[in-house]
């Protein structure tokens, strides 16, 4: 594993991985989790767009995916333009031309604090590829809400595929460490009374580093108590999250099932999963 780059070919990848390419000149990443045989699962808004802030700044935040227009489909995909919601892709429309990146799991606090970027990896466990494999394709079939940049976005989506796990407090970002890396930032630019210490440049600096550094740990879902495991047939199903408890385990606050009552045969097939992520996914504050 690189620490400067997370950087692989086509040849290093396995079924059940979770991958992601930059878009827009390093601004943001698409992510999704390859499913073998070139096929990614996704999660798109509107258009096949990845982001979107429900305002006119969505006018000049492009998307490069789909990598074909309505006018040139894609050979192996057809016609994604006007998709949404989870899709299935080649590798080739994933990537529209961007390089190819692994997202890495279990890493050290070290490693994850010397990758400054977010959105690239994290200190939490993934499960084995078959359940990742089985929740993606289930989702696909099935949907995963509505998509939202801060809460509910394609790493968020990829993270829950890998891991299980969704948060359950309405007061921080979802499982996004991209989100997590801006609003870090942001926090340590405005936020920190500690900033009235030192006039210096170099102690702002300091300052600032440090700011965005214990924002962005605390804020990963692998240290995050605020977590919960959920099945994906419960998660579809939209089933109430008060029949599973986070509980520390030794991974320093990734979440266990407990009970047995969290069988998806004996919950009420009421709501949607675009309800349950919804009211599962924290708002930002």
């Amino acid at each position: 594993m690189g620490v400067l780059s997370n950087k692989i070919s086509r040849e290093e990848l396995k079924p059940g991985d979770h991958i992601y390419s930059w878009r827009t000149a390093y601004i943001y990443a698409h992510h999704g989790i390859y499913i073998g045989e070139e096929k990614v699962i996704h999660f798109t808004r509107g258009a096949g767009l990845e982001i979107g802030t429900g305002t006119v700044l969505d006018r000049y935040i492009f998307s490069s995916s789909p990598a074909h227009s309505s006018h040139n489909p894609c050979l192996r995909c057809g016609d994604q333009s006007r998709l949404d919601g989870v899709i299935s892709s080649c590798i080739d429309c994933f990537l529209a031309d961007g390089d190819l990146y692994l997202f890495h799991y279990s890493i050290s606090p070290a490693i994850f604090l010397a990758k400054a970027r977010g959105g690239t990896c994290t200190l939490a466990a993934a499960d084995p590829p078959a359940d990742v494999i089985h929740r993606a394709s289930f989702l696909l079939h099935n949907g995963f809400g509505v998509y939202h940049i801060f809460r509910n976005n394609c790493e968020d989506f990829a993270i829950y595929c890998k891991t299980g796990l969704l948060v359950i407090t309405s007061i921080s970002v979802g499982r996004s460490g991209q989100a997590a890396s801006f609003l870090a930032a942001a926090s340590a630019v405005v936020s920190s009374p500690l900033r009235f210490l030192t006039t210096s440049f170099g102690g702002l600096a300091a300052v600032g580093c440090a700011m965005y550094c214990v924002s962005r740990i605390v804020s990963d879902i692998g240290v995050r108590r605020d977590v919960t495991k959920v099945p994906v047939e419960t998660l579809v199903a939209g089933s109430s999250i008060g029949e599973y408890s986070a509980t520390e385990t030794g991974n320093g606050g990734s979440a266990t099932e407990t009970g047995n009552e969290g069988s998806a045969t004996e919950m009420d097939n009421e709501g949607s999963a675009t309800h349950l992520v919804n009211n599962l996914a924290p708002v930002v504050s």
